[in-house]
């Protein structure tokens, strides 16, 4: 993959079957479905710490995409991604970051290049290890907590019920906004999927 045609994907998380369905690890699940959907495989790259599954998306001969899973904690996820740019050759303005948004409803897509951290302690290691927040993020909604429970205790804790019975539905939603934004663009995707 070279720089120009190629796309590293990013879904934060946290790793290992205690966090899986975990509010945190909604980009993970995004970045998922997508490999999943290109019939591509996750291998680990283990002095990266990360999975990654190498795919083409769109029609023939398709956009080059590295799909990565972060193998560190969320709040270190900037050295995985810092090494995939660098071993991919991609630069900030074909980094996708995928992760959970606070500040948005639940299931609410915004899609957008650069912008602040907001408290969120992956975006804050991931401006940190790359010297820039200038690369496009896909934000997905999961709402504040409620009454007074402590927001970093709610972004670990399971979705809820009825959340989880639209949750498949929002992650293919997500899924199909990487898709479009490494296949039409920043703009389309935004214009599409920004709801």
């Amino acid at each position: 993959m070279t720089s120009g045609d190629s796309w590293l994907v990013v879904g934060l998380g946290n790793p290992g079957p205690k966090y899986e369905d975990t509010r945190h690890n909604v980009g993970a699940m995004v970045v998922e479905l997508v490999a999943a959907r290109a019939g591509a495989s996750f291998k680990a790259h283990r002095w990266r710490r990360a999975d990654v599954a190498e795919a083409r998306l769109g029609g023939p001969p398709g956009n080059r995409v590295a799909l990565a899973r972060p193998r560190s904690y969320m709040n270190e996820s900037g050295g995985p991604v810092k090494n995939l740019c660098d071993f991919y050759k991609v630069g900030p303005e074909q980094l996708v970051v995928v992760h959970d948004e606070l500040d948005l409803p639940f299931g609410t897509l915004r899609i957008k290049r650069g912008g602040g951290d907001n408290g969120h302690n992956g975006l804050r290691s991931v401006r940190a290890s790359l010297g820039t927040g200038d690369y496009i993020r896909i934000r997905f909604g999961i709402g504040r907590p409620p009454g007074r429970t402590d927001p970093a205790a709610y972004v670990l804790k399971a979705f809820t019920a009825a959340e989880r019975r639209e949750l498949d539905l929002e992650v293919d939603r997500a899924a199909d906004a990487v898709e479009a934004l490494v296949v039409d663009g920043l703009t389309y995707a935004q214009n599409h999927y920004n709801s």
